[in-house]
């Protein structure tokens, strides 16, 4: 019978599943009005550290801190609201040129651009809709009314530091409920994955499998209508 590749001995996933105890919260943007930052904390879901804003209305909101915050300043958000770093505004009243981050997709979605440690965005051009370019060079045009917040995202450099020990390493992907070690099915014994074996590290077959393929043979290129570089 021999025994299950890897991906299916895994199953559902429950040796994998995220620590939600230990994550803070949703960080969004605060709301229309005036907040105080109360803390500055670490959250291991997020590469940014968080902010801890006491809002107006008596509520606590989390939202991605910027570079430069400190505890005790006050950040505001709306249309009113004045164009410094750390407030959140319409993209159709952020000048060009600015830098910001946590950028919303879709109108009241909190955010879904520029959120990792370190990234920006800039304000390109308005119109019937604002022009943004992503921190991948992307230019996505948004509605005028999605939300952005001003300035650089704080967390940057996190990757300059190395890891040194394999230990620092799995902790760090522990935290994130990722699989590690990830070894390629190339490396792997015949009974372990379809991909192993040889007398070198190649597939050896087609990497491409029909939808209909059994579970412990659906890997690699999964019903793909074609593979290879596009041209």
């Amino acid at each position: 019978m021999g025994k299950r590749i890897i991906a299916r001995r895994r199953g559902k996933g429950r040796k994998y599943s995220a620590p939600s105890h230990r994550y803070k919260g949703k960080a969004t943007h605060l709301p229309q009005g005036k907040g105080e930052v109360m803390d500055i904390v670490h959250d291991p879901l997020h590469t940014a550290p968080l902010a801890r804003i006491r809002h107006e209305s008596g509520k606590n909101i989390w939202t991605l801190a910027h570079e430069g915050l400190r505890v005790g300043e006050t950040l505001e958000s709306g249309v009113e609201a004045p164009i410094t770093i750390g407030n959140t505004l319409p993209l159709g009243n952020i000048p060009e040129g600015t830098t910001i981050f946590n950028i919303e997709k879709n109108i009241g979605d909190g955010g879904k651009f520029a959120r990792s440690g370190g990234s920006n965005a800039i304000v390109v051009s308005h119109g019937p809709k604002t022009v943004v370019k992503l921190p991948s060079g992307k230019l996505m045009h948004l509605n005028n009314t999605c939300m952005a917040t001003i300035g650089v995202l704080a967390g940057g450099g996190r990757g300059d530091k190395p890891f040194t020990k394999a230990g620092n390493k799995w902790h760090s992907i522990k935290s994130k409920a990722t699989n590690y070690p990830r070894v390629s099915g190339v490396a792997m014994n015949p009974v372990d994955h379809p991909h192993g074996g040889g007398a070198h590290q190649h597939v050896g077959k087609s990497s491409t499998v029909s939808r209909r393929a059994p579970p412990g043979r659906k890997v690699g290129s999964i019903a793909a209508r074609r593979t290879g570089r596009g041209r």
